[in-house]
This record gives structure tokens, sequence and C-alpha cells, in this order.
């Protein structure tokens, strides 16, 4: 299934779900192995649950880890409450605390005793960032890692399988070799589906929108778009794609079929590409998310409503329904006949196979709905994700600072973070307080700043200008706990903490659209 293909919406970052909390990234789809069917065309905004984009973006500095203390809200003053600082209900030990009040409480003269971060004005240069992965990696075409997951291997000895046992009835005389033939065709048809999956890509290049990679993986294959169709007749384009290449290969198909042997090998291998790619066209077709179908239908709802959200959440409705005509309809239309088989020739085996199979493509296809509805809400939310308003006030301290002065100096002036910096004001590095809270209060007199900071680096330098998806990418690019935010003149604004953004990114996809 193409979880991309019509819609090109984003998916999140790594594959593997990070540790500890961290920054979510712009929505974008599933696990990497996640089951899917061939060719369909949900996006990567269909892909896992909410929490699991917020904690899948970023991993933390190994060694340095935030743990579990920040992300369940715990805050640099949480230790300091009975000790060094003036109690719990100051700013640094506050949690609850809103960073956009805490800066509008602030006089002009509070930030001007902040340090300057020293750079020019602009965005500083982003690293690349990591790459995707996902399984073994095969080519990239036009530029785009394909990989093929695990799962594939498993869906290919099932195919290999399955129309061996087809070739035995068709072709006797091929004995054990049929087995060969039947990974041969297992493997052209996978091919297949890259072609369509290279189809939903090179139209998304076509229309500049980034492409993350090409995963093949169980039901089927993956196009990872990073952003949505800007407009629903590309939108429309960016679905209809797909489905057209997998008619155009079944026609290639047939017409190679004509001069052949129908009894024979390759009689039997173009015939069976031809129907795979038949089957897949027209199941993708179907008007409900997340298929290709669906996407189109949403194009059309958004074209005629101007709305998206509302495209979204009539092609996400009606993809349940066939969720369900599928759960139902799929064995029975296979025991009556329906399908192509003898209905009166269905062993009980048979019969538990297809409400199995039925069962597996209904679930990809309600879970896929769902998570179209889930991430359309959030991309209606996503511009409310400021970095100005979720930056926290910080203070600067010198490198040999005392932990418990610098946490009496935050608390005194209302800051929740720390900078450190040098001699002439430049910040250095950031605190970080997951590992505030490990030092215990009677050590904090003796452990100095700088030894619980993490340096700064060029992409943990944040514009306080940045919001919704542009916000996200950045710190997407350069996974870490906390981020120093400035102003366009380069003065400091403030330390933007990654549990902060993923609390907001989860009250975002809480809030009704």
């Amino acid at each position: 299934m193409d979880v991309s293909g019509g819609s090109g919406q984003p998916r999140s970052g790594n594959d593997e779900p990070a540790e500890h909390p961290a920054v979510p990234t712009a929505p974008t789809t599933a696990p990497a192995d996640q089951p899917d069917t061939p060719g369909t065309g949900r996006s990567p905004d269909d892909e896992g649950d909410a929490r699991g984009e917020a904690a899948r973006a970023g991993n933390t500095e190994a060694g340095n880890t935030q743990g579990g203390d920040a992300g369940d809200g715990d805050t640099p003053g949480k230790d300091a409450k009975d000790g060094d600082s003036p109690g719990r209900n100051t700013t640094l030990a506050d949690d609850t605390a809103t960073p956009a009040d805490k800066h509008r409480d602030a006089s002009p003269s509070e930030h001007r005793s902040l340090a300057h971060s020293g750079i020019a004005k602009g965005e500083p240069p982003q690293p690349r960032p990591k790459e995707p992965g996902g399984g073994i990696l095969m080519g990239r075409p036009f530029g785009v890692p394909v990989y093929v997951a695990p799962s594939w291997f498993l869906v290919a000895v099932l195919i290999t399988w399955v129309f061996g046992g087809q070739l035995d009835r068709v072709l006797p005389e091929l004995g054990a070799a049929r087995y060969l033939v039947s990974l041969f065709f297992a493997v052209a048809f996978y091919a297949s589906v890259l072609v369509h999956e290279l189809a939903h890509t090179v139209a998304a290049i076509r229309f500049k929108l980034p492409v993350r990679r090409i995963q093949l993986q169980f039901f089927g294959g993956v196009s990872e778009i990073e952003k949505e169709a800007e407009t629903p007749g590309r939108e429309f384009v960016l679905a209809f794609v797909g489905p057209l290449l997998s008619l155009v290969l079944a026609g290639l198909f047939y017409l190679a079929l004509k001069p052949v042997e129908p009894r024979s090998v390759p009689g039997v291998l173009l015939a069976g590409l031809m129907i795979s790619n038949l089957i897949v066209a027209a199941f993708n077709l179907l008007p409900g998310l997340p298929l290709d179908g669906g996407r189109m239908l949403r194009a059309v709802v958004w074209k005629i409503t101007g709305r998206p959200m509302s495209g979204t959440i009539a092609a996400a409705w009606v993809g349940r329904a066939l969720a369900v005509a599928v759960l139902i309809g799929l064995p029975l239309m296979n025991r009556s006949g329906a399908l192509g088989g003898d209905g009166t020739q269905v062993s009980g085996m048979d019969t538990v196979t297809d409400a199995l199979l039925a069962a597996i493509l209904a679930a990809i296809i309600w879970t896929g709905a769902g998570n179209s509805l889930r991430m359309a809400r959030l991309r209606e939310h996503l511009p409310e994700l400021r970095a100005r308003t979720l930056t926290r006030r910080a203070v600067p301290v010198q490198t040999d600072t005392p932990l418990s002065e610098a946490l009496r100096r935050a608390n005194a002036a209302g800051a929740r973070a720390l900078v450190v910096v040098d001699a002439h004001g430049n910040p250095i590095s950031l605190v970080r307080e997951a590992a505030i809270v490990g030092v215990p209060e009677h050590r904090r007199p003796w452990v100095a700043v700088s030894g619980l900071a993490q340096d700064l680096t060029e992409g943990m330098r944040v514009s306080a200008e940045l919001a919704g998806e542009d916000l996200l990418d950045v710190l997407r690019a350069t996974p870490a706990t906390e981020y120093l935010v400035v102003e366009e003149t380069g003065e400091i604004y403030g330390v933007l903490s990654a549990a902060d953004v993923e609390r907001a990114f989860v009250k975002a996809m809480a809030r009704p659209s």
C-alpha cells in the first residue's frame, strides 16, 4: 500500500522510537514495517498515533539524555525547591507557567540584560538530516532512497508458496522448479509496485515536494512525501498517477502476453503480472482513505468546499465504510465464486484464510482513515506551535558558577532555563534540565554549571519567529533536549525545551478542529 501517494503529507523522522521525549516531527506515517496494501495512496500523515509522532523525531545526545523526568513535566527547579532556590512557587520550579506570559511580563531592561548570541541576522545553516533507514537500501532512483523492509521477505515466501501451488496445477512438469518461477513472480510483482511508488515520487518532485524515501514492505509500498500538496489539483494528480501507472503496466503485460503460449512459464508469469497490476489499480481507486482513490475524493471535496479538512473528513469516513465492506464482503464474495473461484469447493481452511486476509485489509484501511483524520487535525493546529510563545525565559551564567547560585539567580528573575556564557557574554552552552534534576541538593553548591551543559551547535540556535512546520523541521534536523532561541538581531530570547514542544504538540492533537 502506498503510504503517501496522493497526499504527500509529512511523516515523522526516525523509524526507531525515541527513548525519551523529543521534538515532534511534521506529521507523517506508521512504523517502518507496518503492513500495507499494494500501491494504496496513504499519506505519511496517516501513519502512527500523534504521541508516537511526537516521540519519534529525535534522540537526545548520547550519554546525556533527557530521561523520563523532563518528559513528565519536571523542570530544573524540581530539586531546587528545598535547596538553594527560593521555593516551589518560583518560575524555575513551576512547569505549569506559560512561557509566553513570562516573556510578556519581562521588562525591556530584563531583555537587554541577556547576553547576545553573536550570530548574524538570518537563518543559520542546518546540518543534513540523518538517513531515514528502514531496511535494505536497494538504490536511489531520482535521488530518493529505496528500501526493502524485512517484512518483504515474509510476503515473498508466502507468494512463492501460493503461486507455486497454482503452477503445479497449470505446469506440473516443472516439478520443484516451480518455486523458482514463483520467486521470480514475487520479485517482478514488487518491481511493479515500485513503479507505482515511483509515479508518486516523480509527481511529487515535479511539484517540488520533498520525498524522504520509498519502502517496500509486507503488503506493498510506501512513498513518504514530506509536504502536503498546495492545491486540490496537485493532490488529485499525486494520487492518480499511481493507479494510472499500474493500469499502464497491466496493459503492457497484456500486449506482451499476446504472442506467447498461455500454458508456458512466460505466459503464466505475464498473465499473473497483468492480473495483479489490475487488482492493485482497482483496489487503489476505491474512494476512501488511505487509498489513492480516497486522496482523489479528498481533492474533489477540497476543491468544492475550499477546505482540505472537509475533504479529509469525507474521504476518511468513506474509508471506514470500505473497511467494514471489505471485512464482511470479501469472504462472502470468495465463497460465492464472485472472485473467480469455485464457491462449491471452498474448504474450512480457505474460509479461515479469507477471513484473516479480510480482517488484515480492513484493519489497515480503518486505521489509515483514522490516522488521516488525526493528522489533518494536527495540520490545522500546527501554526499555533510558535517558538516565541513556547520559549522559556533564561538567565546567563558564567561557566564556573555553582549550580545552587545559578538556580537562585534563575528563580529570582522568574526564569526557567540557564544559558552558560563566556567572559564576553556570548552563549556557549545550555544547561540540561535532566542533568540538574540528577544532582542531589547537597552537591549543588559544589557543582559548576559547565559540567551540566551541552555545547551549542548552529543547529541548536532557533529563530524566535519560527512556527508550525518550519519550527518542527528545524528541530528535527538537530535533535536535542534544549535549543537557544534568538531574535533576528542575534539577541537571546530564551531557551526552548523539546518537552514543551511535545506537550504543545499533544495538546494540539487533542483539540477538535
